[in-house]
């Protein structure tokens, strides 16, 4: 029997045992510190937490939009008319659409302007015109009052041809990268990824990543679809980056399906996983030796899990978190235990299961001989 016994530890396995991966902390002296946490509703709602990303709309905001203010280096189309008989700006032809009681108002469209450096215009007879920061109503006002006592009832008229200061560029992929203009509509976040050819990935599979300024917020493209909200308007200089984002986590043991399997860039529970490898193997697996390893990070864990905690050279904390999925309230516990990229869930076999596979190997090797020994008898 001791003999029997002995042999178990030799007999072909998928991985450790439940006992072995539960005494990992010994590996310390091999120079890792691995913690081995027990997976409890406290736990998950602390990691569920630490992993819900910052919606757009708390992080940055619902936005506003712009408005028409004009800045340095945009294209305006000034207009100006002037009732007859005085004539400051030319004798053009006259615009029945103008007249009143009579008279005829002539206008002059002046040449297209882009506002210099020092953002300012210049318009005969006016001279220089402070135009970045305004808007073309109050350019327009000036322009008037200027013109007041050298034309007969001046009118203008200032229209924005062309915004080359508020903009939002987008790049990653998408079917271009390019830099979207942006108008007194005040365009949101799906539509300049419409104008830029939208998303060349899945959209479960991509990424939306908001740079403005120093701050920058991410969010799973099918979210900021699914939820209006998060359709935020975007801002000047805003840099909105579309990444792939082929997120997976590798099931190993005790599993039905051993493999990397995909997921999806919003994520997915414990349960999911699961149920994505088909479940566990009902003669292999060890319902208590359920297993997710992790590299964790040092905020998601508690101060006393955190304490002498050895990272790794990214900042990581290695981590294995042990399910008891024997325990039937575990089942809901799981439903809210994220997955992350890169996890490894592991279910380790059940210690029959091994005998039962050295009791295999043994009847295999000896019914051949005892089959022999009864036909030569």
């Amino acid at each position: 029997m001791a003999g029997m016994l002995s042999a178990c530890a030799v007999a072909p396995a998928s991985g450790p045992s439940a006992r072995s991966v539960g005494n990992a902390p010994d590996a310390a002296r091999n120079g890792y510190d691995i913690k081995v946490i027990d997976v409890t509703d406290a736990v998950a709602r602390r990691l569920l937490a630490t992993d819900r990303k910052s919606a757009f709309s708390e992080n940055l905001g619902e936005g506003r939009a712009i408005g028409s203010t004009i800045g340095k280096g945009d294209v305006l189309d000034i207009g100006i008319w002037e009732a007859p008989p005085a004539a400051l700006f030319g004798v053009s032809a006259p615009d029945p659409r103008m007249s009143s009681s009579g008279a005829t108002a002539r206008g002059t469209s002046l040449p297209e302007q882009m506002v210099d450096s020092d953002g300012r215009i210049v318009i005969p007879f006016v001279g220089n015109v402070q135009a970045a920061g305004r808007t073309p109503q109050d350019i327009a006002r000036e322009i008037t009052a200027r013109l007041a006592g050298k034309a007969h009832q001046p009118q203008a008229i200032v229209r924005l041809v062309r915004n080359a200061t508020a903009a939002v560029t987008v790049v990653g992929d998408v079917g271009g990268s390019t830099r979207v203009p942006l108008s007194a509509r005040g365009e949101r976040v799906l539509d300049v990824l419409a104008s830029a050819g939208g998303a060349r990935q899945p959209v479960n599979k991509t990424m939306v990543r908001i740079t403005r300024g120093a701050q920058t917020s991410a969010m799973p493209l099918e979210a900021v679809i699914r939820d209006p909200r998060q359709n935020v308007i975007l801002q000047p200089d805003d840099v909105m980056t579309v990444l792939f984002q082929p997120y997976s986590f590798v099931a190993l043991g005790a599993t039905n399906r051993n493999e990397e399997v995909p997921f999806e860039a919003t994520g997915v529970t414990l349960v999911q996983a699961l149920g994505r490898v088909a479940g566990l193997q009902d003669a292999r697996a060890d319902v208590k030796g359920v297993f997710l390893f992790r590299l964790e990070d040092p905020a998601a864990l508690a101060p006393e899990e955190q304490a002498n905690a050895r990272l790794t050279p990214d900042g990581k904390v290695p981590v294995i978190y042990r399910i008891n999925m024997k325990d039937p309230a575990m089942f809901f516990v799981a439903q809210g235990f994220p997955i992350r990229d890169r996890d490894v869930l592991y279910v380790s076999n059940a210690p029959l299961a091994d005998f039962q596979k050295f009791v295999n190997v043994i009847y295999s090797t000896l019914l051949p001989v005892a089959t022999t020994i009864t036909v030569t008898q």
